[in-house]
């Protein structure tokens, strides 16, 4: 739904560090750096839409944003390498049937209280 979105940090390096590996499990890979002011891009190849981050000294209004899955599989391996990659948990993979029948994700806060998911929109294949 959207070209790109792009928000402020208080860490650069930490939060490029956190993305990079918790996006990792869905396909997410730097398409071009510059000066932490400027940020980092992440995109999926072949997908048009791009995640970008940039130091920011004010503190960031939290946000909520959502990743598209295709399989459920990538949903637990983001929830997992967001783990590892320092995130706290905000809900474990699974159904969250009050969205719909077959809306199946994970959510983690990143470093700076942002609230990011992974979802998959698929049946159980």
């Amino acid at each position: 739904m959207f070209d790109h979105v792009k928000f402020g940090v208080s860490d650069f390096a930490v939060s490029k560090a956190f993305y990079i590996q918790a996006l990792a499990p869905l396909g997410a890979t730097v398409a071009g750096e510059g000066e932490p002011s400027y940020g980092i891009e992440l995109v999926v190849p072949g997908q048009l839409a791009s995640l970008c981050l940039f130091q920011a000294t004010e503190k960031p209004a939290h946000l909520h944003i959502a990743f598209m899955a295709q399989t459920r599989q990538q949903v637990d391996a983001f929830h997992r390498a967001a783990l590892q990659a320092g995130a706290k948990d905000n809900g474990v993979p699974g159904l969250r049937p009050k969205y719909h029948a077959n809306y199946y994700a994970a959510f983690v806060i990143d470093p700076d209280g942002h609230n990011i998911e992974a979802v998959c929109h698929a049946p159980q294949a």
